[in-house]
């Protein structure tokens, strides 16, 4: 159904997922177009804004990369709450980094929004000869619990910025106009758009 106007929405968007999945480079890709081939673990969280035009609407992301290590899964659920959107991470070549991606979606299942919309991707597609996980075998379970599934690439930019365009296209549906921001969104793609990082380390963390 064709709708009048033009939306300007905010989402914010958390990734989730196993430390070295690859959850900041999958976001560095999207907001910079970069790539690097060491990447620091993030502290706390990390977060980046990207602004993307589709359809009749204009979607700012307001996006919180979570470290993925143990010791701050307790401050996830500050990041995860009240998100529109979630990716979850998981690294193709390592069945533990798959089995860690189902209990975040097993908790943002109980937790969580239950309007989010909610993407399984399995990263790290340009390693396929250390593939672990098959593409069959998460396709299946994502369906099954209600996600969209991709495989992506940070390396080689593989399906990144379709995985967001994605999410936005889904996110106008799922909030009909429930934020309006109010603010002016500049109508764009990605390549030209500009993010900002701000690191958050907090005081409870315990080293």
């Amino acid at each position: 159904m064709a709708t009048v106007g033009h939306k300007n929405l905010n989402a914010k968007l958390v990734l989730l997922g196993d430390m070295g999945a690859g959850k900041s480079s999958l976001v560095l890709r999207f907001v910079k177009g970069q790539f690097l081939e060491f990447q620091e673990s993030t502290i706390g969280a990390a977060f980046f804004s990207q602004t993307l035009a589709v359809n009749d609407a204009t979607v700012k992301f307001e996006i919180w990369d979570t470290a993925g290590q143990e010791r701050y899964h307790s401050l996830a659920p500050m990041y995860y709450r009240g998100a529109a959107a979630a990716i979850i991470v998981y690294d193709i070549t390592s069945t533990e980094s798959f089995t860690r991606a189902k209990k975040w979606v097993q908790e943002l299942q109980k937790q969580g929004n239950p309007n989010m919309v909610v993407a399984f991707a399995g990263n790290k597609a340009d390693l396929e000869d250390k593939r672990k996980v098959t593409a069959e075998e998460a396709r299946v379970y994502a369906e099954e619990n209600g996600l969209f599934f991709v495989e992506t690439s940070a390396k080689t930019a593989a399906n990144v910025n379709d995985i967001f365009y994605e999410i936005a296209k889904k996110l106008p549906r799922a909030q009909p106009a429930q934020n309006p921001t109010g603010m002016v969104l500049v109508d764009r793609p990605a390549e030209g758009s500009q993010g900002c990082i701000l690191l958050f380390i907090s005081t409870l963390m315990l080293f």
